[in-house]
């Protein structure tokens, strides 16, 4: 008899390294596009087949995500002359880029198209707001399930996840100095990054001193937020060859790793573990990695916490060591294992994570777009040098982890290694 640990072996086995990223695409991260989600859409979709040289007639699938806004899918695809054998928009914000990918390389494998574009189209900043209110301050109904939250006073993501950190505070010690290095950290990596909306380097003294948003959160221990388009083309590594740039390839997804009770997450475990104590029983076995072997991560920053639960609870670094982990330089360029090389969302723009993915691409090419010169070939010479407006590409990059936060009680995450 064939028995269950044999299946997953064997098709964990056989997806592994079978399927990649070839193409990457952004709009500005700006404030104020005075564009529509549709336009910001095409563009990343239309930059991230260039990125891969791939034409219209290449493309055959688009996924796409939204919370409280975007545009769908046929239309962005008809506005570049892509004609959908399979396509699917999902309502969700942070953690859909890594589920997504599972959803394209779950459709390519049934033979249900054969190249995915996934994209992001939000005017996060002057339309449709995380906090419930529109472009004209107006205060979405009470309905679903925030009837569950905003009765209580948790109405804005801030709200609903500190109580993590501040368990995490009590049961550990952690400090908001320690958590605060994140952001001051991710300024660094930022003021490395043309297109990094906020790129001026902070300290964890500017941090601390900013005004208090809820607590223990200060202004700077959140996200910045923009109006932006991301894309990303996902397809097999056997049509990968035929593209542009080397791909990244897929070791490994988790899409939206669950705890017990995803609403009320408290109610099943310690509130200061999340959803990647779960993910990471999946996410290692089925790379045949573990975090040892990771060079560069892309965690998750809607918040500086947000990032320290994540790196602890997928293995990074022992349960209540957290603190430690992101502010004793392991995070930074130069050091052990850099983490947000973008910026991440404190700092270069709000995509709910796939700027993330798209930059930990770009580590392993080799080709991440700084201030380093470029050469006669037209390849970015880096110099390694990671003082302010300098570089910030990782030497000798391997392996890279994203890791995707909706709430503490879900997630999910991506392994991607050179190929």
């Amino acid at each position: 008899m064939v028995q269950q640990a044999d299946i997953d072996a064997s098709s964990n086995k056989y997806l592994r390294g079978k399927y990649a990223i070839v193409g990457v695409g952004e709009t500005g991260y700006v404030r104020g596009s005075g564009r529509t989600t549709k336009a910001l859409g095409t563009e990343a979709v239309r930059n991230a087949m260039q990125d891969a040289g791939l034409k219209a007639g290449d493309v055959d699938g688009m996924l796409s995500y939204s919370f409280n806004d975007s545009t769908f899918s046929p239309t962005v695809a008809g506005e570049l002359g892509i004609r959908p054998n399979f396509y699917m928009d999902v309502y969700g914000g942070g953690s859909s880029i890594e589920a997504l990918i599972g959803i394209a390389i779950g459709v390519i494998e049934a033979g249900m198209c054969k190249t995915v574009a996934i994209y992001r189209a939000m005017n996060g900043y002057s339309q449709v707001r995380i906090g419930g209110t529109g472009g004209k301050g107006a205060v979405a109904p009470l309905s679903g399930e925030s009837i569950f939250t905003r009765g209580y006073g948790l109405m804005s993501a801030g709200q609903m996840f500190c109580q993590s950190f501040m368990r995490h505070m009590y049961d550990y010690g952690t400090t908001p100095e320690q958590v605060a290095a994140v952001k001051a950290i991710h300024s660094e990596h930022a003021s490395n990054n043309p297109k990094a909306y906020y790129n001026k380097r902070v300290s964890v003294e500017d941090v601390i001193n900013s005004r208090m948003i809820v607590k223990p959160l200060h202004l700077l221990d959140c996200c910045v937020e923009t109006d932006n388009g991301v894309a990303i083309i996902v397809t097999s590594i056997d049509r990968a060859k035929d593209c542009k740039h080397p791909p990244a390839v897929i070791q490994s997804v988790v899409g939206r790793c669950c705890k017990p009770r995803a609403d009320m997450h408290y109610q099943s475990g310690p509130i200061s573990t999340v959803a990647g104590h779960y993910g990471k029983q999946i996410l290692w076995p089925n790379a045949g990695l573990g975090p040892e072997d990771v060079d560069v991560t892309g965690s998750y920053d809607a918040f500086t916490f947000t990032t320290m639960l994540q790196l602890e609870d997928y293995g990074f670094c022992e349960k209540g060591e957290g603190g430690d982990y992101v502010s004793n330089g392991t995070m930074r360029l130069g050091g052990a294992r850099p983490n947000n090389t973008s910026g991440g969302h404190l700092c270069e723009g709000y995509t709910h994570g796939i700027n993330m993915v798209i930059e930990n691409v770009r580590q392993l090419r080799h080709d991440v777009d700084d201030f380093c010169p470029v050469g006669a070939d037209g390849k970015r010479q880096h110099t390694y040098d990671y003082s302010e407006g300098g570089c910030r590409q990782v030497k000798n990059v391997e392996v890279t982890a994203n890791l995707g936060w909706a709430t503490p009680g879900q997630g999910s995450a991506m392994i991607m290694a050179k190929n």
